[in-house]
């Protein structure tokens, strides 16, 4: 296969398009959230329909993250980063001209495809960096993704206040056709080997994935203990575990489970999981009780701008310590990083959880809280491309974040059904008790995931490769001579 040679760039000339792409994707996941109620309104629609259009782009996130991970493996990652862009880019565009909810549902699903972002951006970033500059950038790329949930908000209420839903999309559509056009200037690279995809493992983990997490975005309607609940949520483990056993005895995985079992790999995920569920709380939990009208004894009664604006000094924490996780992680590895944003993520949402009462006290410890996720959430890619081939740096950062995406799925949906289920018929609005609850659940999730850092084993020596039959090994993925150092 020959090489597509492309001008050089440099490393600072890549890494603004590649944080571009990040942000367009993280941003459109929260941004439509200040709108749900106005579009249910404009669309003429019920507010159960309206919840789908952030169902699915969630759910449609979730089944396509490994796959185009998997695929930017096999055909060159900047390749499926240009068309997951232009998927993306046509998604916003439908979405911000959809005349009816449902068309404005499909649109969100082809966002949600925008899913391969990250972990694509994650991969370019291990091909393409020498290994001194590469925790750094992996740590701006990371917290870009994180802070995008909370300028999303920001971003959305600004537009709804002083312009309309449509622009939400327009919005996102500017950016991901910027970040494509300057991904075409970027050096190609050429994949690995073209192995055959597994489609049966395709459809395997969409069914296992999307079977329960639909049931977690109903629970606020159905309750946790409905049998529809229940049953949907074991028949997505069971099929999920048919998934693994067919995969183990694929010749061409789409997840190759030899890798995600090794102790290191394992450890990351489960940290992952357990950030990913007190992190989408706080994303959520803030703005929400920012809104709440003064006059029920707490709340601020801020509208949708002032809520994000509330946030902003948190998110640029977020962003300083990204970058400060990437410098810790080449000095000292990244389970130091890890493990300390966890502890201060922990002991924030504790603060919080005691006392968020003034709009000062929510802004100092929401600094603390999402100085700690930029912390430990930036470090994760730098641990994930330690302990996996670099052939398979695509599907592993893909399979991360696919799981990041449960865990913030699951404590959203607990926080939703806490807060809703706190709501009297006089207030019509959640208690402040059940607010200390969720922040305590938050708490106790991410101090887990401290204690699920400090036990990843440390590498020691060169990463294995994976034997796989002669006929289908990747090569290690090759880029042109023009590649950012």
């Amino acid at each position: 296969m020959n090489q597509t040679t492309q001008p050089p760039v440099s490393g600072a000339g890549s890494l603004p398009v590649l944080t571009l792409a990040a942000a367009a994707f993280s941003i459109a996941q929260t941004a439509v959230v200040p709108g749900m109620g106005m579009l249910s309104h404009a669309l003429n629609a019920s507010t159960t329909d309206v919840s789908w259009v952030m169902s699915g782009y969630l759910l449609a996130a979730a089944v396509l993250t490994p796959v185009l991970g998997r695929l930017g493996d096999m055909y060159g990652k900047r390749r499926m980063l240009i068309v997951v862009l232009a998927v993306f880019a046509v998604g916003s565009v439908v979405a911000a001209l959809a005349p009816n909810v449902w068309v404005l549902v499909a649109a969100r699903v082809l966002q949600g495809a925008g899913g391969g972002i990250i972990p694509l951006c994650l991969g370019l970033v291990g091909d393409w960096f020498e290994p001194q500059r590469r925790p750094v950038a992996l740590g701006v790329i990371s917290a870009i993704a994180g802070i995008g949930a909370g300028v999303g908000l920001l971003m959305g209420g600004l537009l709804l206040d002083h312009a309309s839903w449509h622009w939400i999309f327009w919005s996102g559509a500017a950016m991901a056709a910027a970040a494509a056009l300057g991904a075409l200037r970027l050096p190609a690279d050429e994949g690995g080997a073209r192995a055959r995809l597994d489609y049966l493992g395709v459809v395997l983990l969409a069914v296992g994935l999307v079977a329960p997490l639909f049931a977690l975005t109903r629970t606020s309607t159905w309750g946790w203990g409905d049998e529809r609940t229940l049953g949907l949520i074991l028949f997505g483990l069971l099929v999920l575990t048919v998934f693994v056993f067919v995969e183990r005895r694929t010749t061409d995985p789409l997840v190759d489970m030899r890798v995600l079992g090794r102790p290191a790999v394992l450890g990351t995920n489960i940290t992952t999981l357990l950030f990913g569920f007190g992190m989408f709380g706080a994303f959520m939990l803030i703005p929400q009780l920012a809104q709440t009208p003064t006059s029920v004894g707490y709340g601020f009664g801020m509208n949708a701008t002032g809520a994000g604006l509330l946030l902003l000094p948190a998110c640029f924490m977020m962003l300083v310590a990204g970058g400060a996780s990437g410098r810790l992680s080449a000095r000292f590895g990244p389970k130091i990083p890890l493990t300390g944003g966890a502890v201060v993520a922990a002991f924030g949402l504790v603060a919080l959880a005691m006392e968020h009462g003034t709009r000062l006290g929510v802004i100092a410890w929401s600094m603390v809280i999402f100085g700690g996720i930029g912390l430990g959430m930036a470090a994760v890619p730098n641990l994930v491309m330690e302990s996996v081939p670099r052939e398979m740096i695509g599907q592993g950062n893909g399979v991360n974040n696919l799981i990041r995406s449960v865990g913030s799925s699951l404590g959203s949906q607990i926080v939703a059904t806490l807060l809703a289920g706190s709501v009297s018929a006089s207030l019509r609005v959640p208690s402040d008790h059940a607010y200390s609850q969720a922040f305590w659940i938050g708490a106790a999730g991410v101090s887990v995931a401290a204690v699920a850092a400090a036990l990843i084993p440390r590498r020691r020596g060169p990463v294995e490769p994976v034997d796989v039959a002669p006929a289908s090994a990747p090569r290690a993925v090759a880029v042109s001579p023009g590649a950012p150092h």
